[in-house]
């Protein structure tokens, strides 16, 4: 009985010693080569990653710094949902302690975009004070570190993707045109 009880409080002091960031991060799968395999044309910009800060408010001086490139990706630092200002609210915003923010992008021609996250964060491409219809919802490449895609058809015009209820404070994306 004594050994068992030294086990219990040796684990337990393992584990209260252990960093929380350490705690929290998720393992690196093993089954993911050292090397990934190289991703499909439409996700090329994923492989690097700008840094970018979200926008609070979708008005233009706010929302000027936060603008994507079609094809580039970026690692988007967001801010706690009460901060962030949706110009529609998100159907799921998620709570207090969830992430979000706002970031533009231009469309020149018309097609169908495809919005491509690391995280399982909730979406919406916003034009003229509504939401666009998605078309299609999927998962990225094993392994590439992206998570979500959702595609919508979309016209030229300005664009404002919101991200709503992340449960970090930061998110991989990319909007890209599919062929």
């Amino acid at each position: 009985m004594r050994g068992s009880t030294t086990m219990v409080l040796a684990l337990l002091l393992a584990a209260v010693s252990t960093p929380v960031a350490a705690q929290m991060e998720p393992a690196a799968d093993a089954s993911c080569p050292a090397t990934p395999a190289p991703l499909p044309a439409a996700l090329a910009g994923w492989a690097d990653k700008a840094a970018m800060t979200a926008a609070t408010k979708a008005s233009r001086p706010t929302l000027a710094d936060a603008q994507l490139t079609l094809g580039k990706a970026v690692d988007l630092a967001l801010k706690p949902t009460p901060e962030v200002a949706y110009p529609l609210r998100p159907a799921k915003p998620g709570g207090v302690v969830s992430h979000g923010g706002l970031v533009g992008f231009s469309v020149t021609e018309a097609g169908t975009y495809r919005v491509a996250l690391g995280s399982g964060a909730w979406i919406d491409v916003v034009r003229g004070g509504k939401a666009a219809a998605s078309t299609a919802h999927g998962h990225g490449p094993a392994c590439s570190g992206v998570r979500k895609t959702v595609d919508f058809p979309l016209t030229p015009d300005r664009y404002i993707l919101q991200i709503a209820g992340n449960g970090t404070p930061s998110i991989a994306v990319m909007v890209t045109r599919l062929p």
